[in-house]
């Protein structure tokens, strides 16, 4: 992996926890989340038009990561409605690289190195420490966690191999963005059209810089799969771990314990090695 993957990689994580925390934050989880995705399908409606447009034969895997990603959003607030961000962030978000390691390898035929394998196994081992660190509390929050680490896997899968043959990476996650997000709006005016449009008209503000996290995270890391193996790239944006444990910290005031710290240090180790492979 080159230095510029690397470090994109790293910033796309930073992203990723960021707008991880807004959703948590919210008053209500869902909304707070839906207005992340409306903001990200707005933005991606503006940049469209300016972008080279994928190839048909990534329609199918763009169909497909829409409803793996609407389901996605939901199950991320259903989550951080009953249990800390600080527990089922790292729990959803450490399992998933595992799951698209073991897929990837085994069923596209993509070959992973000795060194790579092992920096894949330590960020895993060490966010899964992170996230069952103490009491197991709230088991339906660890049980959704799990569920949408299956859903990451999946939508991971799906979206790397349609960005490879989409041909433009940003023309991919504008789309993807804008399907996704067109399908939570839809349904919250549908469904929960009072409450829906009461809230996002309130906190509008917060769904903006939510929206860019969003997009920011998830096109760099689809260009990163044109570069480097899907598992890798997996692995390497979960170290968004380590700014989620920040962030939780500092503005939500979760708390963070020795073996949280450790456990991100073995994060950090775990992308060196990536790094190196």
């Amino acid at each position: 992996m080159t230095l510029t993957v690397f470090c994109v990689l790293l910033f796309a994580a930073m992203l990723h926890a960021s707008w991880n925390a807004i959703v948590k934050a919210g008053s209500d989880k869902l909304y707070s989340a839906i207005s992340v995705s409306g903001s990200a399908a707005l933005i991606a409606l503006v940049m469209l038009p300016f972008s080279i447009q994928p190839t048909l034969a990534s329609v199918p895997y763009l169909i497909a990561s829409c409803a793996l990603q609407v389901v996605y959003t939901v199950l991320v607030a259903k989550t951080y409605q009953i249990s800390d961000m600080s527990q089922t962030y790292p729990l959803m978000r450490g399992t998933a690289p595992l799951l698209v390691a073991l897929v990837s390898v085994s069923v596209f035929g993509e070959h992973l190195s000795d060194l790579a394998w092992t920096g894949i196994g330590v960020i895993c081992v060490a966010i899964l420490a992170m996230a069952f660190n103490g009491r197991l509390r709230l088991q339906k929050g660890v049980y959704l966690a799990l569920l949408n680490a299956c859903f990451i896997a999946s939508y991971t899968l799906v979206d790397g191999n349609g960005v490879r043959v989409s041909g433009t990476a940003l023309g991919y996650t504008l789309w993807t963005f804008l399907m996704n997000g067109v399908c939570l709006l839809s349904w919250a005016m549908v469904a929960r059209r009072h409450d829906a449009t009461r809230y996002l008209v309130r906190h509008w503000k917060k769904g903006i810089p939510g929206g860019i996290g969003t997009m920011g995270s998830y096109g760099l890391a689809l260009w990163a799969m044109t570069q480097a193996p899907l598992a890798v790239v997996a692995a390497l944006r979960e170290t968004s771990i380590l700014f989620g444990a920040l962030i939780a910290a500092v503005f939500l005031k979760e708390r963070v314990t020795p073996l949280r710290v450790l456990a991100a240090c073995g994060i950090a180790a775990g992308a060196v090695l990536l790094r190196l492979a």
